[in-house]
């Protein structure tokens, strides 16, 4: 099994194609335009097989503020493995591609973990945010509290996490914020 990775701008439109429709498919009809959009542009993961597009993760930067200090956040998306595949390790081998790009360039990891997702995340060391979440959104501070307890973070390379003391203050965006 090889996992490779790129810039969403080298995946090119077959691959981005094969991504969309592998997302779809996995996420059962629950993966919008707002989530496509919040998967590119950063660095993707995957696996081929001869069929197509077995297993794909991506890692996005966002911005967190946190005790008045704004982090780059490595923010992990559209994590999916064909179902045929799954129990295989393939999300394991994404994820640790993910974390790779994670530990290089970010002070943590963070995502949102669907019910199916979270024990995968939680085997590689990803915690649950037990602090308050909230999003600078268009109107000023929101609070998300339908997200706490679905965020996850990951320390990048022997970093700390954020004090859950304070809260964790995510950069707006259309569709789910987390």
């Amino acid at each position: 099994m090889t996992v490779r990775t790129a810039p969403t701008h080298e995946l090119g439109a077959a691959r981005l194609r094969s991504v969309r429709e592998l997302l779809d498919a996995a996420f059962e009809g629950d993966f919008g335009d707002d989530d496509w959009d919040h998967t590119l542009g950063g660095v993707h993961a995957w696996v081929e097989d001869e069929q197509d597009i077995a297993a794909h993760g991506a890692v996005v930067m966002r911005r967190a503020l946190h005790r008045g200090r704004s982090h780059r956040v490595g923010y992990v998306e559209g994590v999916a493995v064909r179902a045929a595949l799954r129990r295989r390790g393939l999300g394991g081998a994404v994820m640790a591609e993910l974390e790779r790009v994670i530990d290089g360039a970010y002070l943590f990891g963070a995502l949102g973990a669907t019910d199916d997702g979270a024990a995968l995340y939680r085997a590689r060391g990803w915690r649950v945010w037990e602090g308050r979440l909230e999003a600078l959104g268009p109107e000023g501070l929101v609070h998300l509290a339908e997200e706490e307890g679905f965020v996850l973070l990951r320390p990048a390379a022997g970093r700390e996490l954020p004090d859950p003391a304070a809260p964790l203050v995510f950069d707006w965006r259309d569709g789910d914020v987390m």
